[in-house]
């Protein structure tokens, strides 16, 4: 007989991780912004401002490196 699935049920008030999915672009500095994206999946949003601000900084970073070259 197949053991019941675990399935974690959630907790009043805590977030909830939303479960998407990123696809790597191959650039290391765009790839690296996504992957702290990703990583705020489940955190409380008042603890996202500062990390959408970094990463935004470092991809408007990457624009301008990639006008340079």
């Amino acid at each position: 007989m197949p053991e019941p699935e675990s399935r974690t049920l959630p907790v009043p008030g805590e977030p909830l991780p939303l479960g998407v999915e990123l696809t790597p672009t191959g650039h290391p500095a765009v790839d690296a912004g996504l992957a702290r994206l990703a990583a705020l999946d489940g955190v409380p949003t008042d603890a996202h401002v500062a990390v959408y601000e970094d990463v935004h900084q470092r991809l408007a970073d990457t624009l301008a490196a990639l006008d340079r070259d």
